[in-house]
């Protein structure tokens, strides 16, 4: 079967920086959705027409990726606005956090808690690898068709390239 939208294509793929360290590797192949939410649109693009065992390496730059860094995403909350239990690196939603405290970003926007000092937290709406060249070596495993709860879904539940909206473009994600 070709990869054509819409259709679930099972990837590995090793995902360095533009100086070759290692970011990521998946070596157990995961399912994604070609014409959904969960790859950029510049993978879905390459993609388009291989079949299984195509191998591509791609260089991704940041407006092709997550985006520039933006320093503006960058906000610094009282400690005594968040819970106890907060700790550096960890995810939170912008709607978890008091009104107004994230400015021009959508409820579901995830953010990274990046410092916590005693008095004041600092928090990170870009995406941990905005601003970032990349280099994604993948390998097609398997091709199938969409269903239709996948469809209506526009995601089989992979996480690493999902895009949630936001003010400024594609910069949400994790696996």
């Amino acid at each position: 079967m070709e990869i054509s939208q819409p259709c679930v294509v099972t990837l590995t793929w090793t995902l360095k920086d533009s100086l070759g360290r290692l970011l990521d590797e998946l070596d157990r192949p995961v399912e994604f959705l070609v014409g959904g939410d969960d790859l950029l649109p510049v993978i879905e693009e390459k993609l388009e027409g291989r079949k299984v065992g195509a191998v591509l390496d791609l260089n991704l730059e940041p407006e092709h990726a997550f985006g520039h860094y933006d320093e503006q995403w960058v906000f610094i909350l009282p400690k005594s606005s968040l819970p106890d239990s907060v700790t550096e690196g960890m995810l939170i939603e912008a709607r978890s956090l008091p009104d107004g405290s994230t400015p021009g970003l959508a409820a579901d926007h995830l953010l990274t808690i990046t410092e916590i000092y005693p008095e004041h937290v600092v928090i990170d709406g870009n995406h941990p690898l905005a601003g970032m060249a990349l280099r994604l070596h993948l390998k097609v495993v398997r091709v199938r068709a969409a269903q239709p709860a996948e469809i209506k879904r526009k995601s089989v539940g992979a996480g690493f390239f999902r895009l949630k909206a936001s003010p400024t473009g594609p910069s949400r994600g994790l696996h």
